[in-house]
């Protein structure tokens, strides 16, 4: 059962790798989308280093260990299949597949801006950014807590921490409006 162990291991160091990739992502995203409104040359210079960095971050990192920690969570569900008969799993599943099509949307999004093509604002990839937040939140306190029966006090959790976020989002734009360098 020590291989076990070996297997989980590896799933969760691609895990923290994977969310740290879908963390700082659009973090890149709201830099180039403010670079893009710069004026030359500064706009050329810091919109082909930016580009770089997320093609680094997105290919390197984001990518593969996206890969590598659901390869390892297959292998983990062979070994120990009795995890798919609990109902914290299925619910963590769901939150698996939710983070699975984040991660698409943001290569999409990646995509556009690679192409120089700007859809969506610096604060919108700001709210996006927190998006992996929540579903990290989600799957973190189901795997450790192994129950989807409190889901009412888990909903009301995620509530407070996007009303929290979205308070901390407010004041920073505020602050950012009072000093731009902040």
């Amino acid at each position: 059962m020590e291989f076990y162990n070996y297997i989980k291991s590896f799933h969760l160091i691609f895990v923290i790798t994977w969310f740290a990739g879908l963390f700082y992502i659009p973090r890149l995203f709201v830099y180039q989308i403010e670079s893009f409104y710069k004026p030359s040359p500064e706009k050329e210079i810091l919109g082909k280093q930016l580009k770089l960095m997320s093609k680094r971050l997105w290919y390197i990192i984001t990518w593969p260990s996206a890969i590598l920690a659901t390869v390892f969570a297959i292998w983990l569900l062979i070994l120990q299949p009795y995890w798919l008969e609990q109902p914290w799993m299925h619910v963590k599943l769901l939150f698996v597949i939710l983070l699975i099509v984040y991660h698409l949307k943001t290569h999409q999004y990646y995509k556009q801006l690679q192409n120089d093509k700007v859809k969506k604002t610096s604060s919108f990839m700001r709210i996006w950014n927190e998006g992996a937040t929540f579903i990290l939140f989600a799957v973190v306190f189901l795997v450790i807590l192994k129950n989807a029966i409190n889901w009412v006090y888990g909903i009301i959790g995620l509530i407070v921490l996007g009303v929290l976020i979205m308070l901390g989002f407010k004041v920073y734009k505020n602050i950012r409006a009072k000093n731009p360098e902040a």
